[in-house]
């Protein structure tokens, strides 16, 4: 499983593969072997690279607090896809906007019009990913120059669905 895990201002890549305690974590591109257990509600066990940590974890908000030999973090876990939908889907700048496809999807709703002016945060294509309907809004303040779409239309990531000048 893929995640984005973020503590204060960093963003870092998270990947979790294995099964009954033993893991390969990878964090930001550097595989970790670990071992890790649950040993009552929200303390677990934890050996990594030969040496053993308990960690108490919580979840206060959609954050998970970890306290771990004296030190608290605060950290929000997010599943790749979401993040991806969430952060990168609408690439925009001063000139403009280049909504593209995150991810494979269906368009359920173009909400502009070619020639159409749009603010930052009016809402300009629903596209339907993993089972839900994710809002695209517009970054920038400007005209829709295209839309590339139209609502059933399936796209592949990377797909431009609209451009704002």
């Amino acid at each position: 499983m893929k995640f984005e895990a973020q503590t204060g201002s960093e963003t870092i890549p998270v990947e979790i593969a294995g099964t009954q305690g033993r893991f390969t974590v990878t964090i930001a591109g550097e595989p970790l072997a670990v071992d890790a257990r649950e040993t009552g509600e929200g303390i677990w066990s934890i050996l990594l690279d030969g040496t053993s940590h308990v960690a108490d974890v919580t979840e206060q908000d959609g954050v998970y607090v970890v306290d771990v030999a004296g030190e608290r973090y605060a950290i929000r876990v997010e599943e790749e896809s979401r993040y991806i939908i969430r952060t990168r889907g609408a690439q925009g700048n001063v000139l403009g906007q280049v909504l593209k496809a995150p991810m494979p999807g269906k368009v359920t709703l173009v909400e502009v019009a070619v020639g159409q002016a749009v603010a930052p945060g009016d809402g300009i294509i629903v596209l339907e990913a993993m089972k839900m309907e994710n809002e695209f809004k517009a970054q920038v303040a400007g005209t829709v120059k295209e839309i590339r779409v139209a609502a059933g239309q399936a796209v592949n990531p990377g797909d431009v669905l609209l451009v704002i000048e």
